[in-house]
């Protein structure tokens, strides 16, 4: 096991990955530094495996998916999380590493909103997109935190281990915060200065496109982790559209004792319907996650047990070892 992993997901990134390889290693040299590559056509293996860094490949597109991979695949104490766009800075991984190997943190961000990101960002929508969805979640889950979609992280080994990666894509990181945020861990904030991408390297980040799958994350996260809120919502509005359609059948109904409005009073019926079974499914659906989050508290304890296991024995060997 590893006592810091590097963890940096590479597509096409040959203009800058040897210079982060270096600058972390420079900041944190007990760490090992580990590329994954997910199809670069540009030599951004050859180079980073000079540079000094473990090269790994993944073959499905998307940055989700290479997260996937890589904690799935590697063991760490602590693992740093950044890209391979020289846009973070390597200066602040000691501190993000303390946070989580001397103050039992689960996940440290990366906070670019608090500091230069928008002097530096030269795409205002990616802006303007990255403080609505701080605001929406913040609002959701009534968190403080300060920057949603960065990609400049660090995880305990628990949390590595514990969380399930659902995102094929850019959404990731919106996925990391919700999953936090819902399973009360740990976690702090550590304000970096960002920068933009040197001049010839070219951001795979589609505006639209991402920022749509990003609002469906959010959503479907919100829906599987509060479906009793979420169904709420649905039960409400059902409500009030069931209403509009059965005020008017009330009113002929007092004036005249006739219902001529049969499809209007026919659709009311139907909304209501729509909002018992949203309430009841909602209800039904918050118990069992309640019960799985009991689980995941017992899977938490486990996971460090068995990091706790790996250390002990990797101790022996060492000892052993020298023998």
């Amino acid at each position: 096991m590893d006592k810091i992993a590097v963890l940096i997901p590479c597509y096409n990134e040959a203009k800058t990955v040897e210079k982060v390889i270096k600058d972390f290693k420079r900041e944190l040299p007990e760490a090992t530094i580990y590329v994954y590559d997910n199809n670069s056509k540009d030599g951004t293996d050859e180079i980073a495996r000079k540079a000094g860094a473990v090269v790994r490949y993944e073959r499905k597109q998307g940055k989700g998916n290479v997260i996937r991979s890589m904690f799935r695949e590697i063991d760490a104490e602590c693992y740093i999380m950044t890209d391979g766009d020289d846009t973070y800075p390597a200066e602040d991984a000691r501190k993000m590493c303390d946070l989580v190997l001397n103050k039992n943190v689960d996940m440290v961000i990366g906070d670019r909103l608090s500091s230069t990101y928008f002097e530096e960002n030269k795409r205002p929508f990616h802006n303007i997109g990255n403080v609505a969805v701080r605001a929406l979640i913040n609002m959701i889950y009534k968190s403080k935190i300060r920057d949603v979609m960065t990609g400049y992280r660090a995880f305990s080994y628990r949390f590595v281990k514990t969380f399930p990666v659902l995102s094929k894509g850019f959404e990731i990181e919106t996925e990391m915060t919700i999953h936090t945020l819902d399973k009360n861990l740990n976690w702090e904030n550590v304000i970096i200065e960002y920068r933009d991408r040197p001049e010839g390297s070219f951001s795979k980040l589609n505006t639209y496109a991402d920022g749509a799958r990003v609002i469906k994350t959010i959503i479907t996260l919100y829906k599987n982790y509060r479906p009793l809120s979420f169904f709420l919502w649905i039960a409400l509005i059902c409500g009030i559209i069931g209403t509009a359609f059965l005020i008017p059948v009330l009113i002929d109904y007092v004036n005249s004792g006739l219902v001529p409005k049969m499809p209007s009073f026919m659709a009311s019926i139907f909304f209501y319907i729509c909002m018992v079974q949203s309430f009841f499914g909602g209800l039904i659906l918050q118990t069992t996650i309640n019960k799985s989050k009991q689980e995941f508290e017992i899977k938490l304890n486990e996971f460090e047990d068995r990091k706790n296991s790996k250390l002990e024995a990797e101790k022996n060997n060492s000892k052993d070892n020298k023998k």
